[in-house]
């Protein structure tokens, strides 16, 4: 077997994962995977087949890699694209039965959840829903091109909020105390999106004395989206809103975040990572919608890129006598713990007691300890900022912020527990 630094270079490739932080083992036993024939060069035109863009110095590193292994059998971390990391960070059921859940009159509502819709797809812990259409905001009816004054009629039909939600799943055997992850298998948005900013919304609802409209057309990967001269943005598609239906009888809207999850716009959240929703209703009842191209930490001017998804997989799986008490979201490297209030002071301090508790008890960490790891390792960033002075809804979000872990500080024997402590499976 040759060494491990030409394992390691092999194994970034199969998982696509850019990151240096990311963690990797080689799978002991099984049958012999002989890579025989593989060009160095291939390299280079299996990344452009994907549209990823590798420095020179990685293709040769890589290319070199597989030229030399002559067997082996490789594990990928999940989420990048594959399976279990070292420690199985994100370790977790197969992907079992795919549904498809459509985007229908029957299946969405515009602006609220509605607590009397019947599931969309029922599904076991470990199934994938597919929603092969979701809509844009307004229940499809932004159109690209549009002008902000034809907007505004249609902006105006929804006072319970814009975002086009699509669901229930209910997840069989979801019972109030247990958990819901939803793992962002696949998130490819459609063709085009925009960012918007009427009067009186986002951070600086004075600063400006005209609405603000921008329309994009992402290239055919969906990899960039053009701005102005000189300017483009990577596309890293999120869903802004994923929730499960709270307790009671009455809809709840799109544009809160809370305990249930909601509003979350949390920009780590693409493909590979996962949110911790809790169960507060028999089935958990999921839905999302909002789905963003790209957007930045803050979103400060009250939109990302704005679009929908015409290839979207989420996998739900469901944990039973988890430790979790509030939001948590996992990326390949990272742990994310998530805090709203009406002021951004509660928020921060909301994302800091809810990362001490959780992440002391799954490591066995005092909570001063913790408190003291964030500070030397972690980041607290702004997740939501609005200061709404004008809305045409009824409804204002949250702030936001989250505090981000980063697994690299943490060994492998570490990442384990933490990771048996939170996923406790069905």
């Amino acid at each position: 077997m040759k060494d491990n630094h030409t394992l390691r270079a092999a194994q970034l490739l199969s998982c696509g994962c850019e990151s240096r932080l990311c963690h990797h083992r080689i799978a002991g036993g099984g049958a012999v995977a002989p890579l025989d024939g593989v060009e160095p060069d291939a390299i280079g035109r299996i990344a452009d087949a994907r549209g990823t863009a590798l420095p020179r110095s990685r293709r040769s590193v890589l290319g070199a890699a597989l030229g030399a292994i002559g067997a082996g059998s490789l594990v990928p971390l999940a989420g990048c694209a594959g399976g279990p990391a070292a420690g199985a960070p994100m370790a977790g059921p197969r992907e079992g039965r795919t549904h498809v859940l459509p985007s229908t009159k029957e299946t969405v509502r515009v602006g609220a959840m509605d607590p009397a819709a019947r599931p969309g797809v029922t599904v076991d812990s470990g199934d994938v829903v597919h929603y092969p259409d979701t809509w844009v905001n307004w229940a499809d009816e932004a159109k690209y091109g549009m002008a902000f004054d034809e907007r505004e009629p249609i902006r105006k039909r929804y006072p319970a909020g814009p975002y086009s939600l699509v669901g229930p799943v209910e997840v069989r055997g979801a019972q109030p105390g247990d958990w819901i992850e939803c793992r962002m298998v696949r998130l490819r948005p459609i063709e085009w999106g925009w960012n918007s900013a009427p009067l009186g919304v986002g951070a600086l609802p004075s600063e400006f004395r005209k609405p603000y409209l921008q329309y994009f057309r992402f290239d055919a990967a969906r990899t960039t989206a053009a701005f102005k001269e000189g300017v483009s943005y990577p596309l890293a598609p999120t869903q802004g809103v994923i929730a499960t239906m709270p307790a009671g009888d009455k809809p709840v809207s799109g544009i809160l975040s809370g305990p249930h999850g909601g509003n979350l716009v949390l920009r780590e959240l693409t493909e590979g990572a996962s949110i911790f929703l809790p169960v507060l209703r028999a089935g958990g009842m999921v839905w999302t919608g909002d789905s963003h191209a790209a957007q930045g930490d803050g979103v400060v001017n009250q939109t990302a890129i704005e679009s929908a998804m015409e290839d979207m997989r989420i996998q739900f799986i469901l944990h039973k006598r988890s430790p979790l008490r509030t939001l948590l979201a996992e990326t390949p490297t990272q742990w994310i713990s998530i805090g709203h209030g009406e002021t951004l002071e509660r928020a921060l301090a909301a994302s800091l007691v809810n990362s001490m508790d959780w992440l002391s008890a799954a490591s066995g960490l005092g909570r001063d300890d913790v408190y003291s790891l964030i500070s030397v390792a972690g980041s607290v960033r702004i997740t939501q900022y609005s200061h709404q002075t004008n809305t045409v809804y009824t409804n204002v979000p949250a702030k936001g912020v989250h505090t981000v872990i980063p697994k690299s500080i943490f060994t492998a024997t570490k990442i384990d527990q933490i990771a048996k402590a939170t996923r406790t499976g069905a």
